[in-house]
Parts: C-alpha cells; structure tokens; sequence
C-alpha cells in the first residue's frame, strides 16, 4: 500500500533532504544528497517533488538522458520513496508553456519548497543565473515507504 500523501508530506517536511537517484548511461545508478520538496509543476499543477540543482551537475546530465528519477527521504525510521518521469525547467532546458521570464521566481518557490530561506533574494537570483540552475520536478508515478 503506498503511503498517505498527508504522511508523505510529514517525512518530507521532517528533513527536506533526499537521495536522488538517476541511472548513468551504461545503467549503473547515480545517487546523491539534495534539498527536496512537495511543490506544484509548473507545467502540469501535479504535486511533485521539486529540487534546484546546479547547470553543471552531472545529475542534470544523467536526468536529461533518463528522464526518470526517485527521491527517497528519511525520518529516523521512517522514509518514503517518490519516482516517476521528471521535467526540468532551466536556462538550458526550455519547456513550452513556461515563460523563461518566469525562471527565477520558480527557482525561489523550489528552494522555499525545500525548506530553504534567504536574506537577500537578488542576490540569489543572480547566483542562480550565474550557475545555470535548474528546476527538476519527479512526478509521482509510484510511492513507496513505511510512513
């Protein structure tokens, strides 16, 4: 039985930090920590698990040829694990029907999403800008967990 999306969003809210695995080229996988969070696709409305990472990350490489990704999140004993098809939105990845004007306001309610806060918001857009980052959204196809 998948877990209770009311449940789901307790462990995420717990910890906001995630395994996310891709899978490289020759099908090994590809893990790694990132901040994480429940927020709306911009495209879509469905409620996804979005995280900001960086245009030069070789995640966003692997993202890009797979497509696919799972993002798993603990709480003590507790986790839960969301996977499924994933859009990214970025400087480098256009997507018909989002404005790229709109980019750094979506990089904000990501980072906010995953529970992160900042002090000076320009300052920020321009970091984002500068590093090329992007928006990566996992649709929840399947949820897995004990929570």
């Amino acid at each position: 039985m998948p877990p209770d999306p009311d449940a789901v969003q307790k462990v995420v809210d717990a910890t906001h930090l995630a395994v996310l695995a891709t899978t490289r080229a020759d099908g090994r996988v590809h893990a790694s920590l990132v901040s994480a969070g429940l927020i709306d696709d911009p495209i879509t409305g469905e409620r996804s698990i979005g995280a900001v990472v960086a245009g030069g990350a070789r995640k966003l490489e692997h993202l890009r040829r797979s497509g696919r990704a799972a993002a798993v999140f603990t709480q003590g004993y507790r986790w839960v694990s969301v996977e499924g098809p994933v859009r990214i939105v970025g400087p480098d990845d256009p997507v018909d029907g989002f404005p790229p004007a709109e980019l750094p306001a979506l990089l904000r309610r990501v980072f906010v999403a995953a529970g992160g806060t900042h002090d000076d918001w320009d300052a920020y857009d321009r970091a984002m800008a500068e590093e090329r980052r992007a928006a990566v959204f996992i649709q929840a196809e399947r949820t897995t967990g004990n929570a």
